[in-house]
């Protein structure tokens, strides 16, 4: 076989060459060699690299600088290239002399890795591992777990390569799980992932906590359940619950998860129940509810879609035995069903095993939903069992069923303690008492409040309230005899009993005050109930300065409260007045809100409400609520005639000229023209002199005044058959003005003229022809931004540079003197 010529030395290589022959093992004279000749066809590289290594068969520089140019040769080749097979067999000498080396490794186990050779891949690995010292195995364990589990390799040979590895390095068993998990070989993963939890020395070195891998062993057995068995399932879960008080409420739902994916439905519904009764949190009952309900409602839409097949194949079996006339064979001689037909056709008609339960399951996710609120409380309950305000939060769950209502105060006050009770406790015993108070059961409450009485509690303000609620609960069924005697039972010494169970430092002196404050209050009430209407106001001033100076602020609103109710109208706006008072020294102003609007509403007198109206304004007004004292404007409007009540309208004026703009402004005068025109048509029927008064009044409260005036009926009957021709147009004694007639502005005089009514009411105001004048109203001062205006703050910067000089500085200089209204009103007369 002839060589190419070109593969013989050249003239050029002639001194490399003769270098060589007097020293054929110098690597470096071979390296200088290599890298003159860089530029050269492979086939020269590749014969000067052979003859290197053959000289010098132990040279690592050698051996990796010729493997990586074999490789880059092959890159762009398919494997199935012979020069794949020429590099394999490279690698195989290379080998012999460098088998210390991991990176000739490394780069013979990637090439076989592309070139898919599996068998020969996964023992060449094993060869690296045999060869190679301990300390440098994970430079081989990664690429072959990385080769182990491409898709094509045995499972089985990939589960003996990783149990390997395991032994080589415990630490990366969570690398394993992940395998198994995504090999799906759940009985293995699960196995393994019980076995870590189950270490107390492991460590994972991804960073996930205990409670992390619980979570997700409870994933696997529950989404798996079928597929995984041997292990307590019921078991491990339950310990994850009882070990880990993070997220609880998803431990449940994946042990009853569990249960359902086995068809265990019932035991799922237990799981459920037993969880929102033993979490305490909201979030985690939240959790467990919601898959709850989740599961209910897709058992019942499963159930319907079920059913409707069911049906369609009972009729399609009905028709077929009413067609056939062969006789009912015995179903235990036929081998051929299966236990499921056996079943069903030897059970069909059973009541027990009657599959069409709807309504069965509709209502149980009725009641699942109608329950949620209790067991929303009994989780808080289950926080603190000593919380007052849950326990009456629970009771109003059960309104409208006293049974459960007493059976919840009974098991409210047998577990509240007293000592670590948050709220007040007494509070529950004397809604208990309230409660068979309500329903008419006076013996049962004494009852109850007498067990109250006898309770240790943690504060005398406690045991005190108490005595005065059971006083003012004879008070008000009329028992005045029973509470008296109960205050001196309050009042009494205490028994040596009562002495040795601690409350007793100044007992005696401390419960006294507040049980005279309560015998003082039993007296007022006993006053109040005998007094005339009259005479009540002064006993209830009295009874609430009494509650102001040694009870509770909120009882002497509360007396406040009743004053306004039982005293005479006539005196009910000064009560107002003072409870208005009162509230606003003691809570503050805005608590006074509320008081305003139960005057306003509580049926005073028209002249009274719109006084009140206007005090209720001024509050609004000084607490900034601008928007707010303009409705009450604009309720008590209804109660003002203009004609007669000048001062609700002045002040109502002087309001929108300080606080409103054009269009409130605009907005008032509209509601005026409207109050008035009602009042005409209401009130066409009155004498004249009704109609000056400051207060409205309706015929019925006119033949009132003119009855207490001692007028007789039959004059008072004349009178209103004088009203009925006035009405029809016949003019009043001074003859100019018909009784019941608003003049429009203009009347007509005897000599034929006509006379303008002079209007000092009437404002300028654009765009409209009868809005009423006000060119006598002086209006605020206050500078008004320019975006307010628009365009007519352009109008008027124009309307300054026209006119120029001296005189527009004047007019500048004048108009800045002037409220906001009035410049409108000159620009506008300007424009």
């Amino acid at each position: 076989m002839s060589i190419s010529q070109e593969l013989y030395p050249s003239q050029d290589d002639l001194l490399y060459e003769e270098e060589l022959l007097r020293n054929p093992f110098s690597l470096k004279l071979w390296w200088r060699y290599l890298i003159a000749r860089s530029e050269s066809p492979f086939k020269k590289r590749f014969i000067i690299y052979e003859r290197a290594l053959k000289a010098l068969p132990g040279s690592y520089k050698l051996w990796n600088a010729y493997l990586r140019e074999r490789l880059e040769l092959v890159r762009n080749l398919p494997i199935t290239h012979f020069q794949y097979e020429t590099l394999n067999n490279t690698f195989e000498r290379a080998l012999v002399t460098m088998h210390k080396m991991p990176k000739i490794w490394t780069m013979y186990l990637q090439t076989l890795t592309e070139q898919k050779l599996v068998t020969r891949t996964r023992r060449t690995f094993d060869r690296a591992l045999c060869a190679l010292p301990v300390t440098q195995h994970d430079r081989i364990w990664d690429p072959y777990l990385k080769f182990v589990s491409q898709t094509g390799i045995p499972i089985e040979t990939s589960l003996r390569v990783y149990r390997r590895y395991l032994k080589y390095d415990p630490a990366h068993i969570e690398d394993f799980i992940e395998f198994l998990i995504n090999s799906s070989l759940w009985q293995e993963a699960a196995e393994r992932l019980a076995s870590v939890l189950n270490d107390d020395q492991f460590y994972s070195i991804k960073g996930k906590t205990k409670h992390r891998l619980w979570l997700e062993l409870c994933d696997l057995l529950t989404k798996h359940a079928t597929e995984v068995s041997g292990l307590n399932v019921d078991a491990i879960i339950r310990g994850g619950i009882r070990k880990f008080t993070d997220e609880v409420g998803r431990l449940w739902t994946s042990l009853a998860d569990y249960y359902i994916r086995r068809n265990l439905h019932e035991k799922a519904r237990d799981i459920f129940e037993e969880g929102m009764t033993t979490v305490v949190t909201v979030r985690d009952f939240s959790v467990i509810f919601d898959s709850y309900a989740g599961f209910e409602d897709s058992m019942l839409v499963h159930k319907m879609e079920t059913v409707d097949l069911s049906d369609e194949e009972e009729e399609e079996e009905k028709g077929l035995e009413e067609d056939g006339n062969e006789e009912e064979e015995d179903l235990r001689l036929d081998v051929n069903l299966s236990l499921a037909e056996f079943e069903k056709k030897m059970l069909n008609g059973f009541w027990l095993h009657d599959d069409k339960d709807v309504d069965l399951r509709l209502a149980r996710l009725e009641h699942l939903m109608d329950r949620r609120p209790i067991l929303a409380n009994s989780v808080l309950l289950r926080q603190n069992p000593h919380n007052v305000e849950q326990w009456h939060r629970r009771v109003k769950l059960f309104e409208g069923n006293p049974t459960k209502q007493i059976l919840t105060y009974t098991e409210a006050v047998r577990t509240v303690d007293p000592m670590k009770a948050v709220g007040k406790p007494h509070t529950l015993w004397v809604a208990f008492a309230k409660l068979y108070e309500n329903h008419k059961d006076i013996a049962n409450a004494r009852v109850i409040f007498d067990k109250a009485v006898q309770v240790n509690y943690k504060t005398v303000d406690n045991l005190a309230s108490l005595w005065c609620e059971w006083a003012e609960m004879e008070l008000r069924h009329k028992n005045f005899k029973g509470a008296l005697e109960l205050m001196r039972r309050a009042t009494a010494e205490p028994s040596v009993e009562v002495k040795r169970r601690g409350i007793i430092v100044n007992w005696f002196s401390v419960c006294f005050s507040y049980v005279l404050v309560c015998y003082f209050r039993v007296c007022y009430y006993i006053l109040l109930e005998c007094a005339p209407a009259d005479a009540k106001k002064p006993l209830y001033l009295q009874f609430a300065k009494l509650e102001e100076d040694y009870g509770l602020a909120k009882r002497a609103m509360k007396v406040y409260d009743e004053a306004t109710k039982a005293v005479p109208n006539h005196e009910k706006l000064s009560m107002y007045e003072i409870y208005i008072a009162r509230a606003a020294e003691i809570f503050g102003i805005p608590k006074t809100r509320e008081i305003y609007e139960q005057a306003i509403e509580s049926g005073l007198p028209d002249k009274d409400v719109k006084t009140m109206c206007l005090k209720y304004a001024e509050l609004e007004k000084s607490l900034g609520e601008i928007d707010r004292a303009r409705g009450v404007y604009i309720f008590a409007s209804q109660f003002s005639d203009p004609r007669s009540d000048v001062d609700f309208w002045n002040k109502w004026h002087e309001f929108e000229v300080q606080h409103g703009n054009e269009d409130t402004f605009r907005e008032m005068l509209r509601i005026k023209r409207s109050v008035s025109a009602s009042y005409s048509q209401t009130h066409f029927i009155l004498p004249e002199y009704m109609m000056q008064k400051d207060q409205r009044l309706n015929m019925d409260e006119a033949k009132d005044k003119l009855k207490q005036a001692g007028v007789p009926e039959d004059e008072m009957a004349a009178l209103e058959r004088q009203l009925a021709p006035v009405a029809n147009g016949t003019t009043t004694k001074d003859g100019n003005r018909k009784v019941g007639f608003v003049s429009a502005g203009v009347e007509s005089q005897t000599d034929g003229g006509i006379k303008v009514a002079a209007n000092h009411e009437d404002i300028e105001l654009p765009d409209a022809s009868d809005s009423e004048d006000d060119e006598g109203v002086e209006i605020a001062q206050k500078e008004v931004p320019s975006a307010v205006f628009g365009e007519l703050a352009n109008k008027r910067k124009e309307a300054e540079k026209d006119e120029g000089g001296d005189g527009a500085a004047a007019t500048r200089d004048g108009d800045s003197h002037l409220g906001a209204l009035e410049r409108i009103k000159r620009l506008k007369r300007g424009g």
